[in-house]
């Protein structure tokens, strides 16, 4: 798919690639995704459980008592997405997920929470994916990207929503959860686990609507729109908990 100078690579049909487009995996690897899949449900859901959520929102969000519009396309940070899983879960919000090892069992622990998986990157499978999450929001329901996945730099949004807003005329919310005191783990997104019985702070930002009939320059504005709204839903989400919070 072509728009606005943004490139997504259209994925096709391949030897390695399963009915319904998921990646072939060995049965080691099957194995473990299996293993993996269920240990992240079972952690996620016990320090869930535990966590202290609260939340606060720009004017202009949409967000009634910490609940976004029932239709809008959800954007924000991949190191945040432990605690997004448990918060949103039970609600048929659709992820894109990559096609990778990685993404895929990410995929699996999410869709035990009740999200829908489609599988897809900026960079693999982008245009299928995209038209997949367009008929999720025709049908009503929200979507969500960690926007500087699957593999970063992190901070740095890509575009997919704001396409994707173009396409569906549904508009860009942008969040972030910060948490207090949590493991940080050394990977590239800095990905944060939170400590049982810790508070999390949910940050909304406002809508950002992109027009129908946004031009080059216009994408590029709400791209950078997108991405001071990432921002600024960071740095008030951790000024909530203080400085302790990540």
């Amino acid at each position: 798919m072509r728009g606005a100078g943004y490139n997504f690579e259209v994925s096709l049909p391949s030897a390695d690639r399963e009915p319904g487009g998921a990646a072939a995996f060995t049965l080691r690897q099957r194995l473990l995704l299996w293993f993996i899949s269920w240990l992240g449900y079972l952690l996620i859901s016990l320090i869930g459980r535990t966590l202290r959520f609260a939340w606060s929102s720009e004017p202009g969000s949409g967000v009634e008592d910490g609940e976004p519009p029932p239709v809008v396309i959800g954007a924000f940070w991949h190191r945040a997405v432990i605690p997004a899983t448990y918060y949103f879960r039970g609600r048929g919000m659709a992820v894109m997920t990559s096609r990778s090892f990685d993404g895929e069992y990410i995929a699996r622990i999410i869709e035990l929470f009740g999200f829908s998986a489609v599988r897809g990157s900026s960079s693999r499978g982008g245009s299928g994916a995209l038209l997949g999450i367009n008929r999720v929001l025709a049908g009503g329901h929200i979507a969500a990207f960690t926007i500087d996945g699957p593999r970063g730099p992190r901070y740095v949004a890509k575009p997919g929503p704001v396409l994707l807003a173009k396409m569906s005329g549904v508009p860009i919310l942008c969040f972030y959860l910060a948490v207090e005191r949590p493991w940080i783990l050394r990977s590239w997104d800095a990905m944060m686990i939170p400590r049982p019985f810790s508070k999390v702070h949910v940050r909304w930002t406002k809508l950002i609507p992109v027009p129908a009939d946004a031009g080059e320059e216009a994408m590029k504005q709400c791209h950078q729109q997108m991405q001071d709204s990432l921002e600024r839903a960071r740095r008030d989400a951790v000024a909530a908990l203080g400085e302790q919070a990540s």
